[in-house]
Parts: structure tokens; sequence; C-alpha cells
């Protein structure tokens, strides 16, 4: 693909955010009212993405780029794997109780074919880290050795997406403690941790 040019990734972000913002006001997406909203010609937005569905795509993406900068690809501080894990499950709830797309992305997101490939590449691509983090786990001892490390985090992310859905769509939402909290407990539970191994 094509780098873009400062300018070109100034507008590629300003098309983003306006289709962002049509998709929580409305629920929907669609291309002249973004670009409208962005101020641009309606044809820029099929310039840069080809299509309705590639609009969606390229925002779901980016979507989950911020989510994964932010959350998993972070360096969390602390001395064991249990501490570093609640402080990453912290920051994950407080991002998306935050962000105004995670309720749309999360539970009520709604596409094509081509939308339904990129939510799926995500999925695998979160679940992918996820791997990774609980077989660090499994090196430290804390999460029982000899399990799949990749079907042990798409339990973990399975059930906080489920969690997080319910949660974002409810009002008022309940308070951020109390779902780090149930999440914490069954994150911990599904990696074969008691209770007595947390902190």
């Amino acid at each position: 693909m094509e780098s873009l040019t400062e300018r070109g990734a100034a507008t590629q972000r300003r098309i983003l955010d306006a289709a962002a913002e049509q998709l929580i006001e409305t629920g929907d997406i669609e291309v002249a009212a973004v670009a409208r909203r962005a101020g641009l010609s309606v044809g820029l937005p099929y310039r840069y993405f080809g299509t309705r569905s590639g609009l969606m795509t390229a925002l779901l993406a980016d979507f989950y780029d911020r989510l994964l900068d932010k959350t998993v690809l972070s360096p969390f501080a602390g001395h064991t794997w249990l501490e570093r894990w609640r402080a990453q499950l912290t920051r994950w709830i407080d991002w998306v109780y935050d962000e105004p797309l995670a309720p749309i992305v999360l539970g009520r997101m709604v596409g094509d074919a081509q939308v339904a490939a990129m939510e799926a590449r995500c999925a695998r691509q979160v679940i992918a880290l996820g791997a990774k983090h609980v077989a660090a786990g499994q090196a430290e001892g804390i999460i029982t050795r000899g399990r799949d490390a990749e079907l042990m985090s798409a339990a973990v992310v399975g059930g906080m997406r489920s969690v997080l859905a319910i949660v974002l769509d409810q009002d008022p939402r309940p308070d951020r403690a109390a779902v780090l909290q149930e999440i914490w407990e069954f994150s911990t539970g599904a990696l074969g941790m008691t209770q007595g191994d947390t902190p």
C-alpha cells in the first residue's frame, strides 16, 4: 500500500474521526454524510477507503490499534505477573469506559462480510497477544503449565468482551471497580488460579 503524505494522513484521520462521530450519533455510516461532517468533497472518502465497507473496516482497525496500544502493548508496573495483569485489566476497563466507540464496536456494530472479516482479524490479533501474556504467566509459575496458552487467551478475551459489551450498554453503567473485580475473578479462575493465589 502506498504511504500517505502528511497531508493525506491528516485527511484520512479527519475522515475516520468524522465517521466515528457519525457512527456514535446514528449507529451507522453513510459516506456522503461523513464527507459533509469532515468538510470534504463526497469523493474523498472513496479515494482513501474505496467503499463504505472499506471505511468501516478502517474505523474498526483504528479502534483496535488504539485499544492495543493503550492496553496490551503498553508496559505495566508490577513485580509479578499477577500485579501486571491487574494493572492491565484496570487500564483496559478505563479505556473502554472512556472510549465513545467502544459500546458500538464491542456490542452493536454490524456490517458486511468485509467488516466481519476485519473484526475476526482484530479478535485473532488480541488473542495472539494475550497468548504471549498467558505464556509469560506460565513461565513464572502463576498459570497452570501444560495448558494451551492460545485457548486460555481466547476464553479470557471472549469472556471479557461479552462482559464489557453488556456493561457499556447499561444505564447507568456499573462502577468500574465492580466490573474490574468481576473480570478479575473470572479471568484468574479461567487461567487456573484460585483466589488464594491472587493479591
